[in-house]
Parts: structure tokens; sequence; C-alpha cells
């Protein structure tokens, strides 16, 4: 599933307003921060993620193996953040990020 140009646009609009819900820093990628990225995109679907790690390189591997092992989509980054999408058809409209009410 790869988005469409419009629909990522469209994402980065609404991403611009949130705050990161989930922080990668000094123990890296664990199984707790991977589930707490699926809890969150099964909410939210789309949700910034902040990653304090000081290398480029580890930060991009790191953003590569969460996209992988969550099964979303990257939006975009920008600097410490990355902004992802996973789709969830049963989210709640009052949670949602994607979902308008």
């Amino acid at each position: 599933m790869s988005l469409s140009t419009d629909r990522k646009k469209h994402f980065r609009s609404l991403g611009h307003k949130l705050k990161p819900v989930v922080m990668v820093a000094g123990k890296g990628m664990t199984d707790g921060v991977v589930e707490e990225t699926l809890r969150a995109l099964s909410d939210h679907e789309l949700i910034k993620v902040k990653f304090a790690v000081g290398d480029r390189e580890a930060k991009k591997t790191m953003i590569d193996a969460l996209v992988k092992q969550t099964k979303c989509e990257l939006v975009q980054t920008i600097g410490n953040i990355a902004l992802i999408y996973k789709e969830n058809k049963d989210a709640k409209p009052g949670l949602s990020n994607v979902k308008s009410f």
C-alpha cells in the first residue's frame, strides 16, 4: 500500500498540528516502543514519532525498522520527527487524526 502524492500532502497538512506521541531514545527500538506505536496507530492512524538519537544513519535505520515492524507508511521526516500512517477502518472518529467527526 503506497500513498499517493495528494494523500501524503493532505497527511502532512494534518500532521503539522500534531505533537509526537511516541519517543525513541537511548535504548533504541525496543518491543515496548513497537507496541506503543501500534497502539497509537490503531487509535489515531496518523502520528508523529520523535527519535532522540544523535547519529543520522542510526535515526534513518530506526525509522525504517519501525515502519517495517509496524507495517505502516512513512509520510514525512523532518529533523528528529517521523510522521507515519496506518489505516484503521475501525478507528473511532473522536480519536482518529484522519477521520472527521
